[in-house]
């Protein structure tokens, strides 16, 4: 326990039968019970996992291939019926790119009472992405633009899998509707600032040895990006139906349309055409009108979490 807070932590696991002992005997004596998901292993993941001598107690469930997002999911559950709140769901993945030390620092704006949850930043770490492969960096850099877009807020690592979510969180959550694979982080960061629960992010290291990503580029660059776009939509048009009708969302709404506006010629109002006129090319028009929108989201953001912790209190 960390003061009044049970500690649970979710690892989902699969051919990880290599350093899944290591990650389960190191980690801290403030951790109640880890929930250990063998998503369809080929290995001893699974007999490793039983067989570890850590701190608290072990829990190991068993799924067949469904994904990494789903597998979490299922540790997220089993955590709600087996801790008493209030609570805190850590996850780490069984690959060992986590370091257990950093744990304590990750939970802390929960504790304190400014965060519902928090993301692991590795970029804020005195290593920064240390190790880290050329190329995820740069995917890690264009997910953190498109994600913050989303959001309505700054993500500065989405990807990263460190994170805890307060038991107050989970019990609202909508189960039933879920994101099973890799862009599981970035779809519950998009769903958080859409129910206005508070993201914070915490240092933590980055550790890589020579792992290899079972991530193909093309297809998790197109179905990440479109269920972004989607959620994203999703978020914004929810902030415009009574009864929570957020003012800054409509005028987030107006901006977005003037934008698209500035494209097609069918719908191209006065204000427009006067600006094309001056010389001004439709591209700079439209830019800046979504760019307005987007400043517009993030007033309505900040509302949505105000107006939840408020409510909380």
């Amino acid at each position: 326990m960390l003061g009044a807070w049970r500690v649970g932590v979710v690892i989902p696991a699969k051919n990880e039968e290599a350093s899944i002992t290591e990650v389960l005997e190191t980690l801290p004596e403030h951790v109640d019970l880890a929930v250990v998901i063998d998503d369809g292993s080929k290995d001893r993941t699974a007999e490793r996992a039983k067989a570890a001598v850590a701190p608290c107690e072990i829990i190991v469930l068993s799924s067949h291939g469904e994904g990494v997002g789903a597998s979490i999911d299922r540790g997220h559950q089993h955590l709600l019926g087996a801790l008493e709140e209030p609570f805190l769901s850590v996850v780490m993945a069984g690959d060992g790119q986590m370091n257990p030390d950093d744990m304590e620092g990750l939970v802390q704006p929960i504790l304190e009472g400014t965060a519902d949850h928090v993301k692991g930043n590795r970029k804020q770490h005195e290593n920064g992405y240390h190790n880290m492969p050329r190329m995820r960096k740069m995917a890690s850099e264009v997910l953190g633009i498109f994600t913050s877009l989303a959001a309505g807020q700054t993500i500065h690592d989405p990807q990263c899998g460190y994170t805890a979510t307060a038991s107050h969180v989970l019990k609202t959550w909508n189960w039933s509707r879920s994101w099973k694979g890799y862009g599981y982080p970035n779809y519950w960061l998009i769903n958080l600032a859409r129910e206005g629960w508070r993201i914070a992010e915490q240092p933590v290291e980055s550790i890589y040895r020579d792992e290899d990503s079972g991530i193909k580029p093309a297809s998790f660059f197109a179905k990440v990006g479109c269920m972004m776009a989607i959620e994203h939509h999703r978020r914004n048009l929810s902030w415009i139906k009574p009864p929570l009708t957020l003012p800054h969302s409509l005028f987030a709404l107006l901006a977005y349309l003037l934008g698209w506006s500035a494209f097609l010629p069918m719908f191209t109002n006065d204000l427009e055409e006067v600006l094309v006129q001056r010389s001004i090319p439709p591209i700079l028009i439209g830019l800046f009108f979504w760019s307005m929108a987007h400043l517009f989201d993030r007033f309505a953001t900040r509302t949505r979490q105000e107006l939840r912790a408020n409510a909380k209190t």
